[in-house]
Parts: structure tokens; C-alpha cells; sequence
């Protein structure tokens, strides 16, 4: 699979970049929005690469966490890429972390081509990837003992499916206030107000 790009801006549109690498033109489909450059700047672009029978598209991001989120999106039911990147175009990364972890229907309503049953599902289904296992290195902690590491892991599980960067969910989890009572979705949401407040 392809990963990654590092090349030169050729062509740039809404939507759309052409990147030159080493003599070979890359069309790679972007957010809309995406600050890619003008042609001649030299840009790296983390990829993911959509395969089809009848196509090969290459969709890129300015950094890992948003590739990732656009592939946690790939894993809701009716859910492709083109809906996942028009996701990401029309709320941003933050926009849509937020949104999901509010459970905010109304602004996912906003992107072309989800309606609120798509909206309703997006939520359901995401919340409910994110509340187990190991993500991106992170094991979770319901294992321990007491139910506030519980919450805590399952809050470090989420922020990183989100997309927030490993080192920055761990001093944000760890600066949490201690309340063994306090429910995974109430230190998620107050650790997304400190995150924000960054």
C-alpha cells in the first residue's frame, strides 16, 4: 500500500492535487479546504490508497491523525471514502472528533450525503469502536481494579482513535481530576475541553 507521498505540487484544485515524485504524477484526492501549497512547492502527503475493481484512488492527508480518522470513518456501515473525505473536508478533524464525542447530529448533517439516520449510525457505530481493545499502542486499562481506570482507558482508547497523537492523550488522561465514579463519557468530554483549550 502506498503511505506515503513526498513530491512536488504539479496541478492543485479543489479536492484534487497532482503530486510529482521523482518524474511520476500522482493524483491524490484531499480534503476540500486542505492548505496542499501552489504548484512548485514541495509537499508530503500520508496516503491511503482505496482499491476497487475498476479503480486505484489515492486519498491524502496532512498528517497520520487524519488519515486515521479517515479510516476509522471507513468502518461505519455506508461509509466511503469519498463520504469519509467529504467528512473531513466539511468539519475538519476537530470538527468531527468533536461531533462524535458530543453526539452531535446536527453538524454531521452538514456534510453532503448523511442525513440523520447516517448521522444517528456514524455515532453508534464509532462510539462503540472506540470503547475496546488496544489502539495505536495504548492497551486498554479495564483490567484494573477500579472502575475510574476503567474510564480512563476507554477515554486514552478514544482519544487516539480520534486521531490525537499518543504523547498528548497520555499528559492530557493523566491531568484528569481523580473521581472513581466519574463515567468514560464525562472524562471525555473534559479531556476534549482541555485538548481544545491548547
Amino acid at each position: 500500500m502506498i503511505a506515503l507521498l513526498r513530491g512536488t505540487v504539479v496541478t492543485s484544485t479543489l479536492g484534487e492535487v497532482v503530486l510529482d515524485v521523482h518524474g511520476v504524477g500522482y493524483r491524490v484526492r484531499v480534503p476540500a479546504g486542505s492548505a496542499v501549497g501552489a504548484p512548485g512547492r514541495e509537499v508530503t502527503l500520508h496516503t491511503f490508497l482505496a482499491v476497487r475493481e475498476d479503480a486505484l484512488d489515492l486519498y491524502g492527508f496532512p498528517d497520520p491523525a487524519a488519515r486515521g480518522l479517515f479510516e476509522v470513518l471507513l468502518s461505519v456501515t455506508g461509509v466511503g471514502p469519498k463520504l469519509a473525505l467529504a467528512a473531513l473536508g466539511t468539519l475538519g478533524a476537530d470538527g468531527l472528533r468533536r461531533a462524535m464525542v458530543t453526539e452531535d447530529v446536527q453538524a454531521l448533517t452538514v456534510i453532503p450525503g448523511v442525513g440523520r439516520k447516517g448521522a444517528q449510525r456514524m455515532i453508534l457505530e464509532l462510539r462503540s469502536k472506540l470503547g475496546s481493545g488496544t489502539v495505536d499502542g495504548i492497551p486498554g486499562d479495564g483490567a484494573a481494579p477500579g472502575g475510574a481506570m476503567d474510564a480512563r482507558g476507554e477515554v486514552r482508547q478514544a482519544l487516539v482513535a480520534l486521531g490525537y497523537a499518543t504523547a498528548e492523550v497520555t499528559k492530557t488522561v493523566d491531568a484528569l481530576p481523580d473521581d472513581p465514579d466519574a463515567a468514560p463519557e464525562q472524562l471525555l468530554r473534559e479531556a476534549l475541553r482541555a485538548l481544545g483549550k491548547r
